[in-house]
């Protein structure tokens, strides 16, 4: 059985006010449907890894076949919880501590 391979996103959310975890993860999701359908996103193994309210970074873990879908589906969001937002991918990496250590 192969391996699933991995990688990890930090994203930059700029939007008024700070949404819940449970509010990002539904836009996102949202975007990937959107754009790709219920099988699209399935393939894409999303999940929210961490998140920095003060700074609003989001570290999100998703599969590597799917990273170019999940970077254009990150492009068409345009809102966060009914407020206006947008979404900016800061470094993409295979591991937490590479990505850490590229964020600061």
């Amino acid at each position: 059985m192969k391996r699933v391979k991995r990688r990890y996103l930090a994203l930059q959310l700029e939007s008024e006010g700070l949404p819940t975890e449970r509010e990002f993860m539904d836009a996102v999701w949202g975007a990937v449907t959107k754009l790709y359908g219920e099988v699209g996103a399935s393939l894409t193994g999303l999940a929210l890894i961490n998140f920095d309210g003060e700074r609003k970074i989001f570290v999100v873990r998703t599969s590597l076949a799917s990273l170019p879908m999940v970077r254009a589906s990150l492009a068409t969001v345009t809102g966060v919880a009914g407020k206006g937002a947008s979404m900016h991918v800061l470094a993409v990496s295979g591991t937490l501590k590479a990505l850490y250590a590229n964020v600061g």
